[in-house]
């Protein structure tokens, strides 16, 4: 079956695992096994098939429940209270009436769980809110109960265990079963979307010459202010800013306002937590103006242990969570914090991770800085992430996703693809732009974020090409058809990514605070930064502040509000594709560190993101465009 059929209908998928498939059994004959659609993995029609495994080797997997009522009617009922116009619009519940109303009963939990159990295999635990059972047992126990057959094979590099057809459950349980996860031993990981500038091992530094606001120092000479710097296509650009702060980023987005986010709690999500987020988050907060922390308003919720798997690079993880704190208080100084670290960079801990947000309910707004490419996602996966999804709408919380830092993907990938959960049509994609603030706290312009790179010739005289560095992502989903708030807006046919557009290009990136190692020792020190992952905490605190003129009970899902003020109310501004300068001079030092090795001076572009353009109306590198003072009161009053 062609990918687009198969994808397509994901999730539809889900609604029909949810609802049953089966038809009604004979007199004379067993009722027919319930089929999990797409439960076998895409991949093992083609992946190199190793053989059986042992029969005796071990099995870890998750069978997740569906919702009482059917997945087809959670998601309805989830859209109907986030669109503006609605019978049941802003009826949102508590965690509590949620529950009451949709979470699986205790006797869907029996039922299940007796027939895992009569197949042999152990259930070790239940979620909490009956979200999932947690199984074990052998290959030969997994193959009885969902009348299938594991075998290995060699996929991504790895040896690999998956289903070679799809999953069955009991007619009788079609209703209650909504996927299983875990039978595919594939690692699947999500990575941050933070883009520094150089990394660089033991700590990073920018280099001088910089600029304090956009176009401030011209790169007509190197460093030392006398050797020439060669022009660009005949003009002499800009050094890129040293990295904006709050004071430039709230003055250019928000304008004169008296909103401050005071009432509001957003919550940021990553992997691990940095031991040192409140002394650098304050640090850098008194220093730039964007006030102090007041007790308790930056809480970390951490799991019971970490995992600390080498190929999550725990360390790395700090730099995302001081960004995304740095970028929410920036944007909405009053507006409280609340930190969720996940126990790894995987998906079941990031999936209990953000299930145990929408069960605290304590925020209304969630930033989401990472992510990963379609092509490795499975349908059992997605049915997970959008379970937390559409409960959070139903309780009024909205979820925001980076689109990405590979623009589409096909230099990365040899695939043009969007990233998920970013295309998740339950879930608001934030994409990139570049950003010229002027000395008076204003655009100068807006433009996609998209760049090629050039280095400095050896003689010192022109520049050198070396092709696409970075962009923001975006794109048409495979996962997803066409959602009915995008309708007349992107492309017909399927999910476009994504939503909204805010600062994401690293030359004109936030200046953040981080303490980190250098060779003279571990301190607090500052550098610029940029990725997806500027936008959407940058997108998150701007929303606390439309959500604290609104009354502060949340949203909901933000697209249906994000789709009808695109063009009715001005709260975006229509990203231009044209920006009057090509880009800005880089000088970096060569070891990250000082100027001891060197400084490399190079060129950044603005908007050449692969093959993404920047439009007029929607477009797949800034979306419907990037939110202005408007969109503080875009949301309307609860």
């Amino acid at each position: 079956m062609p990918k687009r059929t198969i994808m397509a209908a994901l999730t539809t998928a889900t609604a029909l695992a949810a609802g049953g498939l089966a038809g009604l059994p004979s007199a004379q004959a067993a009722p027919t096994p319930a089929v999990i659609a797409h439960s076998k993995p895409s991949w093992v029609g083609h992946a190199p098939h190793l053989g059986a495994p042992n029969s005796r080797s071990a099995v870890h997997a998750r069978v997740y429940l569906a919702p009482r009522g059917g997945f087809a009617a959670l998601r309805d009922a989830a859209l109907a209270a986030s669109t503006p116009g609605s019978a049941s619009y802003h009826h949102f519940l508590s965690t509590a009436q949620y529950n009451a109303r949709f979470a699986p009963s205790s006797s869907a939990v029996h039922s299940v769980e007796s027939w895992l159990r009569s197949a042999g295999l152990k259930v070790a635990g239940v979620a909490p809110h009956n979200r999932y059972l947690t199984i074990g047992g052998s290959v030969a126990q997994a193959d009885k109960a969902f009348a299938t057959s594991i075998q290995r094979y060699r996929h991504n590099g790895l040896d690999v265990q998956a289903p070679s057809s799809e999953l069955k459950v009991p007619a009788s349980l079609a209703s209650s079963v909504l996927t299983v996860t875990g039978l595919s031993t594939t690692p699947h990981r999500v990575v941050p979307k933070a883009t520094a500038a150089i990394p660089a091992p033991g700590g990073f530094r920018n280099a001088r010459p910089c600029s304090t606001y956009f176009g401030q120092v011209t790169a007509k000479f190197q460093a030392d202010f006398r050797t020439p710097l060669p022009k660009f296509q005949g003009a002499t650009l800009p050094y890129a800013p040293c990295g904006y702060t709050g004071p430039q980023y709230r003055a250019a987005y928000e304008g004169a306002t008296a909103l401050s986010g005071a009432g509001q709690t957003v919550a940021i999500t990553d992997a691990y937590a940095s031991p040192t987020i409140a002394s650098d988050a304050n640090t850098y907060a008194v220093r730039h103006g964007d006030g102090s922390y007041a007790p308790g308003q930056l809480t970390q919720v951490h799991p019971s242990s970490f995992n600390r798997k080498k190929a999550c690079g725990p360390t790395g993880w700090f730099g995302e969570e001081t960004l995304d704190v740095e970028a929410v208080h920036a944007m909405a100084p009053a507006a409280n914090i609340r930190y969720y670290a996940s126990a790894s960079c995987f998906d079941n801990d990031f999936l209990d991770t953000l299930a145990r947000v929408v069960d605290d309910n304590q925020a209304q707004l969630v930033s989401n800085s990472w992510s990963d490419i379609e092509a490795v996602e499975t349908p059992d996966v997605v049915a997970a992430y959008e379970m937390v999804f559409l409960q959070g709408a139903m309780q009024g919380i909205s979820f925001m996703f980076s689109s990405g830092d590979n623009g589409d993907e096909l230099a990365r990938t040899a695939i043009k693809q969007v990233d998920y959960p970013a295309s998740d049509p339950f879930a608001t994609a934030v994409g990139g732009t570049s950003d010229a603030i002027g000395a008076n706290g204003k655009f100068l312009f807006q433009t996609g974020w998209g760049t090629h790179k050039f280095a400095l010739s050896a003689d010192g005289q022109s520049w050198t090409p070396l092709g696409f560095l970075y962009g923001a992502g975006g794109g048409q989903s495979v996962l997803f058809d066409q959602p009915s708030y995008q309708r007349g807006v992107t492309p017909a046919g399927p999910r476009s990514v994504p939503d909204v557009g805010l600062d994401g290009d690293p030359n004109t990136g936030m200046l953040i605070g981080e303490t980190q190692k250098f060779p003279e020792g571990t301190h607090y020190d500052e550098f610029r930064i940029g990725g997806t992952s500027l936008a959407s905490p940058l997108f998150a605190g701007m929303t606390a502040l439309s959500l604290q003129r609104a009354g502060g009970s949340g949203a909901g899902l933000l697209n249906p509000i994000i789709y009808g003020r695109a063009s009715t109310r001005g709260a975006f501004t229509d990203v231009q594709g044209n920006p009057p300068v090509a880009g800005v001079v880089r000088a970096d030092f060569a070891n990250g560190l000082d100027p001891a090795d060197g400084i490399l001076y190079s060129v950044r572009t603005f908007n050449q993101d692969s093959s993404l353009h920047t439009n007029t109306g929607w477009d797949d590198v800034t979306g419907v465009g990037s939110p202005n003072h408007r969109w503080l009161s875009a949301i309307p009053a609860s």
